[in-house]
């Protein structure tokens, strides 16, 4: 049964389009390109650092025309980014920590005795 006061109208009928991806695709190696250089950083940890390079690289080179138009940052700054935290994981090799008197935590081992010298 059809209603005799059906307002549709057929010109004004839009067919649906379905809209186009907004970067869907995830890129995992660019993730942890990003986040894995923060770690190695906050931990100081050298084993974190040496797997960012080694994922900054190997993203870097496998980069591609397409990839380099979606991407926020380009391959050689998140190697960059890598390297500078692999360098402040080692940093306390070069420049090691001056310990004030007094202020230590309590938890280091006891100072040797001065032995007098006859």
């Amino acid at each position: 049964m059809v209603s005799k006061k059906d307002m549709r109208r057929g010109d004004l009928i839009v067919p649906y389009a379905e809209p186009a991806d907004a970067k869907s695709e995830a890129d995992v190696t660019g993730v942890f390109g990003s986040t894995l250089p923060m770690a190695a950083i906050f931990t100081r940890n050298k084993m974190i650092g040496w797997v960012a390079v080694i994922f900054a690289v190997q993203n870097w080179l496998s980069e591609t025309p397409e990839s380099t138009k979606n991407q926020s940052t380009p391959g050689y700054m998140t190697v960059g980014m890598a390297l500078m935290s692999t360098a402040v994981a080692y940093l306390p090799l070069f420049m090691p920590p001056i310990a004030a008197p007094g202020m230590g935590s309590g938890t280091e081992a006891p100072a040797a005795a001065a032995v007098p010298t006859p």
